[in-house]
């Protein structure tokens, strides 16, 4: 956990606005420095005491999930679903240590909810990191509906191809077949294929799928797809619906 307790920390000081604040960081980096069972009873207070800033409660609940204590567990998986996606990615490092049998559910939850679509990335490669039941069927979900002409959510859609593939299991095989068509996500596709031990040629991008890769620089990915802020980088009105 260290190094990414360190960009969090980082992250945070960066963010500090008042000698106030930065009283209660260093209070936090001590309380995890301690580790002690009165250091996380203070920390799990922090989860749940009216008007603490988002930064402490992230920090609370990074150190709470990574140690295996499971009040971290909504608070890391409101952060999961979180418009900014470097928090997003930190609670889903701590969700993956948490150790919780509801966070596969959560992650499911949140990857194959269409209104949510555009912060799916990281419950989709939670997903993948757990190998929990729920993952494969979560994954295929939300490929099938993410492959369609022009998806600005296609990071979405890659992350699946490749958790797919890192999963090895063959119900997805169909899926992935079809995902073989759509020139993002052609390569990958095939290269998970392979690992389930389908082989076969990739089809050479072919229509206007083609084009909007190659007709804009040959960059894959930009475009349209950058719509997709929430996903790989961006904006969003609130937290999930309107929290």
């Amino acid at each position: 956990m260290e190094e990414e307790f360190h960009e969090l920390t980082d992250r945070v000081r960066a963010e500090l606005r008042s000698p106030q604040d930065l009283v209660a960081y260093e209070r936090l980096l001590g309380l995890a420095r301690k580790n002690t069972p009165a250091g996380r009873e203070e920390l799990a207070r922090m989860l749940v005491a009216v008007e603490r800033p988002l930064w402490a409660r992230e920090i609370a609940a990074f150190i709470l999930g990574c140690a295996g204590d499971k009040r971290a567990f909504e608070t890391l998986v409101l952060l999961l679903n979180y418009r900014e996606p470097v928090r997003c990615a930190t609670a889903a490092h701590a969700l993956g240590r948490l150790g919780d049998p509801r966070t596969a559910r959560a992650a499911a939850a949140l990857a194959t909810n269409p209104l949510r679509t555009a912060y799916a990335l990281h419950p989709v490669r939670l997903l993948a990191e757990l190998r929990a039941p729920q993952s494969v069927p979560a994954l295929i979900a939300t490929l099938e509906r993410l492959l369609t002409p022009h998806n600005p959510y296609w990071r979405v859609a890659l992350a699946c191809v490749e958790g797919l593939g890192a999963l090895g299991d063959r119900r997805a095989v169909p899926t992935l077949t079809a995902a073989v068509g759509h020139p993002r996500l052609a390569a990958a596709a095939a290269a998970s294929l392979a690992r389930l031990g389908v082989h076969g040629d990739v089809p050479a991008p072919a229509g206007p799928g083609a084009a909007e890769g190659g007709a804009r620089g040959g960059v894959p990915g930009q475009g349209p797809g950058e719509r997709e802020k929430g996903a790989g980088g961006g904006s969003a009105s609130d937290v999930s619906g309107r929290r």
